[in-house]
């Protein structure tokens, strides 16, 4: 009896500690707010949607739920900016409705008016979602979700929902779901990729409105330990040669558990998508990537972002004003590596913006002397001599420690969060996190951006990349190099980031 009393009484403690930290800390400054990711000012988030790029504006809009911090009705919360870097959080674009929760989709700008919605002279943006419908779900049935529109005629700021909705109805398939619609010039008109449980499935249209079914993809090919979700379907040149690629994200059956992000490359002919290879391949390794798109209407560049989460334990991380981040903005290649082509993704240059002191530090003192002053946010960048075993290991004063290296025996770059700080919440988050490399050079560069409670990763050029939440109780002010080995590192240089949020006051 007097266990169970100091139990209960530790956990209201720890509470009212909580409740004090967040009351005390204000909004974007709390312990673990990123500094340099995009993040609602609270409450939950996931999915980034209906991402598009228009009159020198990104629109972001999110999956978001404004009455907690776990997810619910969901709505598409939105932000901008003019430089990827800086947001500016507006009033949430899209309600649910009579017709079910807001959930996943995609925006484009009609330029020639193909759907009819701009009026005297304005280009209409049309955004493309599921409708979900609670009752139905319910009920038991199958075609809970349906296709629908709304559109905007003041260039994003405000939406209105198309009185024809749902402009596609579910045949029947219990996942039918994450609209991506993009122009296909070939064909004159709009394709649709939609996720359908198993797969995606390809429609056409003329207006944006009346939509065809012409092929599927996906039954035999990638992974399948869940289900499909959020797909985008887009070109980028290699060599003069254009190829196409599709993203898929599936949940669970990501490499190294839950969520995460495959792709594919090969050629679309506006009805079905015929891949160069059959090989499983991923966009990020790391465990807290998912539902990553990519910005419509952006010409030559394809900018990515994805949900900085994992649905193993997005409803438990130990934030208690908002929940869930976006990752860094990335600029998406195709590259070759021995015959064989693969998508890279790195951070968008428009980082630089936020970049102040650079501090390069001596490569011999590293394996002496351990950094001991890091600042807030940062990126960690060096390439070593050879490819060998070792270890970037980020620490504090409490023994706590979060540990990202190579190992050569396995050719796997790793992050080890085992004993990071907060682990508790779920007994996943401490499993291994690897990721393969793909190059045989005989050296190796690393890229890690490092704030609050994250780090992403990019080895290699962006061929391997891992994103990983954490959550310290102290943060990370220490840094070692450890090696087993002789190497030289090159061109160690930590970068202070600016936070991207206003200064507290």
């Amino acid at each position: 009896m007097l266990k169970r009393f100091l139990l209960l009484t530790i956990w209201v403690l720890s509470m009212l500690f909580l409740k004090a930290q967040v009351k005390n800390n204000p909004a974007y400054h709390e312990r673990y707010r990123l500094q340099v990711h995009f993040s609602p000012k609270e409450k939950w988030m996931n999915d980034p949607n209906g991402m598009v790029y228009y009159k020198g504006v990104y629109h972001l809009f999110f999956q978001y739920y404004p009455k907690d911090i776990v997810w619910g009705p969901m709505h598409w919360g939105h932000a901008v900016s003019k430089d990827l870097i800086h947001w500016k959080q507006l009033p949430i674009a899209l309600y649910p409705d009579s017709l079910g929760y807001i959930f996943s989709g995609s925006a484009v700008v009609d330029e020639h008016n193909t759907s009819g919605l701009g009026k005297k002279g304005q280009v209409p943006l049309v955004a493309i979602f599921t409708h979900h419908d609670p009752k139905l779900e319910t009920a038991g049935a199958s075609n809970v979700q349906n296709e629908s529109l709304a559109y905007s005629l003041d260039e994003g700021n405000t939406w209105i929902k198309y009185k024809g909705n749902p402009v596609l109805k579910n045949p029947g398939i219990k996942d039918f779901r994450d609209p991506n619609v993009r122009w296909y010039e070939p064909g004159k008109e709009w394709i649709m990729t939609l996720a359908t449980k198993d797969r995606v499935t390809f429609y056409s249209s003329p207006n944006l409105k009346n939509w065809t079914k012409t092929g599927e993809f996906g039954k035999a090919e990638g992974a399948h330990g869940g289900v499909w979700e959020c797909p985008d379907l887009f070109q980028l040149k290699l060599n003069d040669k254009n190829y196409w690629v599709l993203l898929v994200s599936i949940n669970p059956g990501g490499p190294n558990g839950g969520s995460a992000t495959q792709y594919f490359i090969g050629d679309f002919n506006g009805k079905t998508f015929t891949p160069a290879d059959n090989k499983t391949k991923w966009i990020d390794f790391g465990p807290d990537d998912y539902a990553g798109v990519t910005w419509d209407n952006t010409g030559k560049r394809k900018i990515f972002i994805g949900w900085m989460s994992n649905w193993l334990y997005a409803n438990q991380v130990p934030t208690r004003k908002w929940r869930n981040a976006m990752t860094i903005p990335r600029e998406l290649s195709l590259k070759q590596i021995n015959g064989e082509i693969f998508l890279s993704s790195n951070p968008v240059k428009e980082l630089d913006i936020i970049k102040l002191k650079a501090v390069t530090t001596d490569a011999s003192e590293l394996f002496k002397n351990r950094v001991k002053s890091l600042p807030k946010q940062y990126i960690i960048t060096f390439n070593t001599d050879k490819v060998i075993d070792y270890s970037v290991i980020l620490s504090n004063s409490i023994g706590e420690k979060l540990v990202i290296g190579y190992h050569k025996k396995d050719n796997t770059y790793f992050i080890d969060r085992t004993k990071s700080g907060v682990v508790a919440f779920n007994a996943e988050f401490t499993k291994p996190i690897i990721a393969p490399r793909f190059t045989n050079s005989t050296y190796s560069n690393l890229k890690l951006i490092v704030d609050a409670s994250s780090v992403e990763l990019f080895a290699d050029g962006g061929l391997s990349n891992m994103t990983s939440m954490f959550f310290p109780k102290k943060s990370f002010d220490r840094l070692d190099i450890q090696s087993q080995q002789a190497m030289v590192i090159k061109d160690f240089t930590i970068t202070e980031l600016k936070s991207i949020w206003p200064d507290k006051k």
